[in-house]
């Protein structure tokens, strides 16, 4: 009898295996993933090495309580032990109260309704979906729009790199400089269905609307009869400070919208989007206009709850505002930076090189993820759950980062 001995093989770190394996499992849509992660705990996650990371990401701004955080643990837990999915032919408790909490928050409590859905992909379908419903099929869009990549989505978002693959893209939109508030009334007529804006670009690289242009929207869309859509998916649920960006003083005088879309924060990682219509754009979608089968279901809900009921009960709209001053404040210190934006733990920052990959590669190298939005932007979307002392230990090491990186 003959033994077969497998050929010996050059030793293999955990990731290296795990890479290799996605390589040959996963579509290649997002490229080799930068790290194997196995737990988290408040801000920070471990690596399958066992190396520890403060998320300064969050999950692309979606992890607004961190990892594993109790009350979402809790919520979600008990909520799968007695009712996760069911239909949309019923209801439950966590879908309305969830429905009931985001209309007070956006003060609209006998004005509005709501529609959930599973991603901000979805709840931007939802609402282009919304805007046919009245009878135009124009739209203006800003340039370094980012709005997601299903098909809807993808034609109100700029980037032609993103759109051309895919073209014809549906809808007729146009595209104008974001802020410039000629240029916006200047395309908007009465065959204008919506008028769609980021408060916030956030893959733009959290580029923050000027103070005013939000009401000067506002006016215009009215001029026209056209509805005013803003789309909060990265910028909505706390993380500037208010529940919504649009609300923040720093954007001039308060509007009230028609049409808001939510995502990201609000599931705190259980994939949950929102759409919340105003006025008269709350009952233009009508039964058999849309529907979804998983979303508004009780778990993802229960998860929107308990990230709401946590924001509010540990005053973490003034933390995060707080801690963006200090993180913006410590990042601009060094001369390499020339330019720091955002509002609350949504933050971007300019470089004076075409430096922003290797300084997130430096970042993680050093302990830290960050994330680069174009050649020389990085953008900060960390939970709000940040100790003084992760703060002040990112700040000791970003020189250090920017040396490595050769900024």
């Amino acid at each position: 009898m003959t033994t077969q001995t497998s050929a010996p093989q050059a030793p293999t770190t955990a990731a290296g295996d795990y890479a290799t394996r996605y390589a040959a499992s996963l579509m290649n849509t997002f490229g080799p993933p930068k790290l194997v992660l196995t737990r988290g705990e408040g801000p920070y996650v471990w690596d399958v090495d066992g190396r520890r990371h403060l998320d300064l990401l969050g999950g692309i701004a979606v992890n607004a309580l961190g990892h594993a955080h109790p009350a979402l643990v809790e919520a979600v837990s008990a909520q799968l032990g007695t009712l996760g999915h069911i239909s949309n032919f019923f209801t439950s408790a966590p879908q309305v109260e969830l429905a009931e909490t985001l209309l007070r928050l956006l003060g609209q409590p006998e004005h509005g309704r709501v529609f959930f859905a599973n991603s901000g992909a979805e709840a931007n379908e939802a609402a282009f979906k919304l805007t046919r419903r009245t009878g135009r099929t124009h739209l203006v869009a800003a340039e370094g729009a980012f709005h997601g990549r299903t098909t809807g989505a993808l034609a109100l978002t700029s980037k032609e790199a993103y759109r051309a693959p895919f073209e014809p893209l549906p809808g007729h939109v146009t595209f104008v400089p974001y802020g410039d508030v000629e240029a916006l009334a200047a395309a908007v007529t009465d065959e204008t269905a919506a008028i769609v804006l980021e408060p916030i670009q956030g893959e733009a690289g959290v580029v923050v609307a000027p103070s005013g242009y939000l009401a000067a929207a506002r006016r215009i869309a009215d001029e026209h009869g056209s509805l005013l859509w803003l789309d909060e998916i990265q910028s909505g649920a706390g993380r500037t400070g208010s529940w919504f960006a649009h609300q923040h003083p720093a954007l001039g005088e308060p509007v009230v919208p028609d049409v808001v879309t939510l995502a990201k924060s609000l599931g705190g990682g259980v994939p949950i989007g929102a759409i919340i219509g105003v006025g008269r754009a709350a009952s233009l979608l009508e039964p058999g206009n849309h529907g979804t089968t998983f979303g508004g279901n009780p778990l993802a809900c229960a998860a929107g709850l308990a990230v709401l009921r946590t924001i509010e009960d540990d005053g973490l709209l003034a933390r995060a505002a707080e801690l963006g001053e200090r993180l913006r404040a410590g990042l601009a210190a060094d001369p390499r930076v020339v330019e720091v934006r955002g509002l609350g733990l949504l933050i971007g920052l300019d470089l004076v090189s075409d430096a922003a990959p290797a300084v997130v590669a430096a970042a993680q190298d050093a302990g830290f993820i960050v994330n680069a939005t174009g050649p020389r932007r990085i953008r900060l979307a960390p939970p709000y759950v940040l100790a003084d002392d992760d703060v002040a230990t990112f700040l000791a090491a970003w020189p250090g980062i920017l040396d490595a990186a050769e900024v």
